[in-house]
This record gives C-alpha cells, sequence and structure tokens, in this order.
C-alpha cells in the first residue's frame, strides 16, 4: 500500500473512528485501526467488537492495499507531523512508514486479516431520519440513561418507530426523559429497540446540524450512515419497561418560571451537594420559588426566585444534577414543572417531550 493524504484530512478521519478504541483490550488488534484503499479513498475501520464505526476520507492511492496500526500512537505522530502532506508506505512484515520531506517515522502494524469484520446487513429495512432533530432527540433522553450493569437493559436508549413517529426513552429508574418526532416517510412495520449508550455518544459525535442520516436494521444489529461515517452496533436484547404506566396525568397547579434563572439557582445549590447529602430542597409558596441547602459540616445555601404559582405550598427535595441535567439540554425561555405532592415526581412537559424526576427525602 501506498498514499499521498493531507493531514489534518487523516486527522479528522482517525478522530471520527478513535472513540471506540480502548486500550484496556485482551485482543492487541483491538487497539488498533485498520486502514485500506478504495477506488480513490481511504477507509478507516474501529471496533471494539460490540460497535464499529468506518470512515471515508479521500487520498491519493498509489498502490492498493491494507494494513492496521496502533491507533493512539498513529494519531499522535499525524498530529505532530510538521507539513501537510503526508506518503504512507507499508512493507514487508508489517512496517509501516510515514513520510513527510523532513521528517519520517517507522511503525510496527498488524495484518488485516486479524482484524474482526464488521456485520454484513442482509434484508436490511431502512429508516431516513434528519440530523438535527436525531441531535436534539438524542440531547433530550441520554442524560437519563442508566450506567448500571446489573440494570443492563436500562444501559441504552429505546427507539420506538410506529408508522411515521418515532419516539426515543431514556430512564435509570429514578428519572425518565421521552421525546417524539415525525418522520420524513412512514414505516412499513413497528420497530422497538434499544440502542447501547455508547453507541449513542458515538453516533452524537458525528450528527450535524443538517443534512439526513440511515438507520438500518438487521437482526440484532443496527447501522447508521451519514456523511462517510458508518457506525454499525449490536443492539440491547430483553424488554424495555413499560414507560407508559409511569407517565401521570397532567396537573392543574403547574409552577412556572424562567429557565436560565432556575437553572443557575440549582447549580449554585448543587455546589453544597456531597454524595450522602444530595437533595436541594424546593419550597413552593405563592408566586415564590425557595431553593436551599444544607449539609452537615460544610454549610447552607438559600436563594428565592419569582415564578407564577397558584396551587398549595408544598415542601420536596430533588437530586439537583437530575434537574440540571434537563434545564441544561432544553432550549426554553420558560418551562412548567408539575408538583403535585411532596412524594410524587416532578414532571417537565412541552409538546412531544416528558421528562419524569422522583423527588429524594429532605434531612
Amino acid at each position: 500500500m501506498k498514499i499521498k493524504i493531507n493531514k489534518d484530512v487523516l486527522i479528522e478521519g482517525i478522530q471520527k473512528v478513535q472513540g471506540v478504541i480502548t486500550s484496556k483490550t485482551t485482543l492487541p488488534i483491538l487497539s488498533n485501526v485498520l486502514i485500506e484503499t478504495q477506488q480513490d479513498n481511504l477507509r478507516l475501520i474501529s471496533t471494539d467488537l460490540d460497535l464499529g464505526i468506518t470512515c471515508v476520507i479521500p487520498a491519493e492511492i498509489q498502490e492498493p492495499g491494507a494494513i492496521t496500526v496502533p491507533a493512539k500512537r498513529f494519531s499522535e505522530i499525524i498530529k505532530e507531523l510538521p507539513q501537510d502532506n503526508i506518503t504512507i508506505n507499508t512493507k514487508k512484515n508489517n512496517l509501516v512508514i510515514i513520510d513527510t520531506e523532513v521528517c519520517q517515522f517507522k511503525i510496527t502494524g498488524l495484518p488485516k486479516e486479524e482484524f474482526p469484520k464488521l456485520p454484513e446487513f442482509k434484508d436490511k429495512q431502512i429508516i431516513k431520519l434528519e440530523q438535527r432533530e436525531l441531535k436534539e432527540m438524542i440531547a433530550l433522553t441520554s442524560f437519563a440513561v442508566s450506567f448500571d450493569e446489573t440494570r443492563y437493559i436500562l444501559n441504552g436508549i429505546l427507539f420506538q418507530i410506529n408508522q411515521d413517529k418515532l419516539t426515543l426513552v431514556g430512564t435509570d429508574g429514578k428519572r425518565l426523559a421521552l421525546i417524539e418526532r415525525l418522520l420524513p416517510e412512514s414505516t412499513q412495520r413497528d420497530i422497538r429497540i434499544i440502542v447501547p449508550i455508547k453507541t449513542i455518544q458515538e453516533l452524537n459525535r458525528n450528527l450535524k446540524e443538517e443534512g439526513s442520516l440511515s438507520l438500518v436494521l438487521s437482526g440484532n444489529q443496527v447501522m447508521f450512515e451519514l456523511d462517510g461515517v458508518v457506525i454499525v452496533s449490536r443492539l440491547i436484547e430483553g424488554e424495555f419497561p413499560d414507560y407508559k404506566q409511569v407517565i401521570p396525568p397532567p396537573v392543574e397547579n403547574k409552577l412556572r418560571l424562567k429557565r436560565e434563572d432556575f437553572l443557575w439557582a440549582c447549580r449554585r445549590a448543587a455546589l453544597l451537594s456531597t454524595p450522602d447529602y444530595q437533595a436541594v430542597k424546593l419550597e413552593l409558596f405563592k408566586n415564590k420559588l425557595v431553593l436551599s441547602k444544607s449539609t452537615p459540616d460544610i454549610g447552607e445555601s438559600r436563594e428565592e426566585l419569582r415564578v407564577e404559582y397558584s396551587g398549595k405550598e408544598m415542601v420536596i427535595g430533588f437530586n439537583p444534577t437530575y434537574l440540571i441535567d434537563v434545564l441544561k439540554n432544553l432550549t426554553d425561555e420558560t418551562i412548567e414543572f408539575e408538583l403535585n405532592e411532596s412524594e410524587k415526581p416532578g414532571i417537565i412537559r412541552r409538546p412531544g417531550y416528558i421528562y419524569i424526576v422522583l423527588p429524594m427525602r429532605l434531612g
């Protein structure tokens, strides 16, 4: 293999596939990125066996071929090269020579044959999505996903497609985020899959504010195709909880307040949180909300916000992180926060979106 390529183009390509690669692997080949030539392009591939990413970038192909190289070291070398035009050449014994006019590196790779093959998609079903819309949907649900490996079924986002409607749901058992959007075109059959959070994070890194993407299903695998990047992932198998059962009907007495003011008040109160004393106290009065935090041996804080509220006075506690996560991802100037009883969940609703968060005991 012999190619000429622009340094910035190569760095951008490496960054797109590098997120999957981990140094903590029992298989050395999984620390490598596969580089293989196509007609006028270079194809970069990485995988951890559950998730694989492919990226195609332009290059001048002088001799076709393929090799795998240690991803981290290769990336560091390319970044530090003094010139933009790079020649990459492979020799016998998997030797890879990286050349510029004034600098040369030689590193040892591993043959392509040792690299795991990504699954092929046969009998596939293709669904078209808008990148910008999916990016917003992921932003408003992914923070609610569980990272507790004992609850593996909650370690991903539920994608539910029903004719022309896409629903994404994330929950960790203490909060739930649900968003619905209309699809550009209807699908023939209903779909319900759980996409692992690592896949979601890699997908989100590659989503742009414009353009579309294809979601492709085949067996227990999903593939996302967008802008020269292909993400292939195993799905989480099992039954996602029946989220509809935990969505309460709207309440009459809503707390209406400015999102940004509420966000910053929660952030300030959270400064005094510790693992043993997480809850922030919310006291509701007519047109007034008092946020306070008291932590033994640390200190206390109190803050008043002007709000619109005419319901009964009440006191309720929340984990401030669970409020901050949703408030920083919403874009509305004002929000409505539904609070019914001090033992019942708080709910933020807007068209096509619901966020439910369980309260915490105070004291």
